[in-house]
C-alpha cells in the first residue's frame, strides 16, 4: 500500500499512535473504573472522556498560540500542555 501521498513521519505516526494508545487506556479505565462525573474548577460537571477531551482540546491551542506568539521549539508548549491536563484531570 503506497501512503506517500499522506505525508507520514514519524512524528505523525508517534501521535497518532499515542492518542490511540490513550483511548484505548481510557476505554479499559471505564470498564474497570466505571466512571462518575463531577463538578470541578471550570463550573461544569465533566467526567474523565470530557477532561480527556478538554486536555487535547486545550493542547492544540496551547501549540498553535506557542507558534504564533514565540517560535518553531515546541517543547516548552508540550510542556504547558502537559502540565494543564494534569491539573484539568486533578481539579477539572
Amino acid at each position: 500500500m503506497n501512503l506517500d501521498w499522506m505525508g507520514w513521519t514519524w512524528q505523525t505516526a508517534t501521535f497518532f499512535a499515542a492518542i490511540a494508545a490513550t483511548l484505548l487506556v481510557m476505554t479499559v479505565l471505564a470498564a474497570l473504573r466505571p466512571e462518575t462525573a463531577r463538578p470541578g474548577m471550570l463550573g461544569i460537571t465533566t467526567t474523565r472522556g470530557d477532561r480527556l477531551f478538554l486536555s487535547l482540546l486545550s493542547a492544540a491551542f496551547i501549540h498553535l498560540a506557542w507558534l504564533g506568539l514565540v517560535g518553531d521549539d515546541l517543547r516548552p508548549a508540550s510542556a504547558i500542555a502537559v502540565l494543564w491536563a494534569a491539573i484539568l484531570f486533578r481539579w477539572a
